[in-house]
């Protein structure tokens, strides 16, 4: 280690244990973490409470941490393509906060920004704001663990709810450039949940394709100051999975 670069994905997650809250950057298989995931999953690390978009899918990112029963609870907008996500949750094995996915975005950039709370007109009126939410079921089916209702107020004629930010004692975003200070930029829509999942980690581990010196990133192109990050990894360009392939047949798709 030399400074904040991290020889390895090992090493950086290796502080990670039971119990830790985890912030994870990535929308489906877009942007995702996934050789810090993969180190994770190498630790004995359990009973995980994670932050993030989504799970992963059934034998990649996130869900690779599912499979092996190291998570405890997810906060996230979607289950998207994890079956086994899906089955846990619904098996009472696993406790899922379900958020709107703006909402996700927005609490964990007032948690990297200090702010406590804010209020959203997203979700008012149904059981996000006004509670009953199965958070976990029983295996019988029933509701073990429901949202508590959330405080509403009225501001000019609308009424919004009370949204508490989120802040993780860690983080794990991917980057396509980084620097040794902590400086990263993004590829398109990789950015995705990346940047407000950094600012949410009270310890950021970023892995990046390409590990440059100081100064050598404009900073007027910097997507997410150093200030956030804590530890790098240069991991490479790695094979990107595509969660969903579409090809067309004939000339028609």
């Amino acid at each position: 280690m030399a400074g904040k670069v991290y020889e390895s994905a090992a090493t950086a997650v290796a502080d990670i244990g039971d119990g830790s809250s985890v912030a994870v950057g990535g929308f489906g298989l877009c942007g995702i973490p996934d050789a810090l995931i993969q180190a994770i999953g190498e630790t004995d690390a359990s009973d995980l409470e994670v932050f993030s978009n989504n799970c992963g899918v059934d034998d990649h990112g996130l869900g690779i941490l599912l499979a092996l029963g190291r998570i405890r609870r997810v906060t996230a907008s979607y289950v998207g393509e994890n079956k086994e996500f899906a089955r846990q949750y619904l098996a009472g094995e696993l406790e899922v906060e379900l958020t709107p996915q703006g909402t996700l975005a927005e609490r964990m950039r007032a948690g990297g920004t200090g702010i406590p709370a804010f209020f959203t007109p997203a979700g008012v009126g149904s059981p996000i704001a006004d509670g009953g939410m199965p958070w976990r079921y029983n295996t019988d089916g029933s509701i073990a663990i429901s949202s508590p209702p959330k405080e509403t107020r009225v501001f000019g004629a609308k009424r919004y709810v009370l949204e508490e930010a989120i802040t993780a004692d860690y983080a794990l975003v991917h980057a396509e450039i980084g620097d040794t200070e902590g400086n990263l930029v993004f590829d398109k829509t990789a950015m995705n949940f990346n940047p407000l999942a950094a600012m949410a980690g009270k310890i950021t581990i970023a892995q990046v394709e390409h590990l440059v010196e100081p100064g050598e990133i404009d900073p007027g192109a910097v997507h997410l100051p150093g200030v956030f990050v804590q530890r790098i990894v240069n991991t490479g360009t790695q094979d990107r999975r595509i969660e969903k392939r579409t090809v067309s047949v004939g000339g028609q798709a």
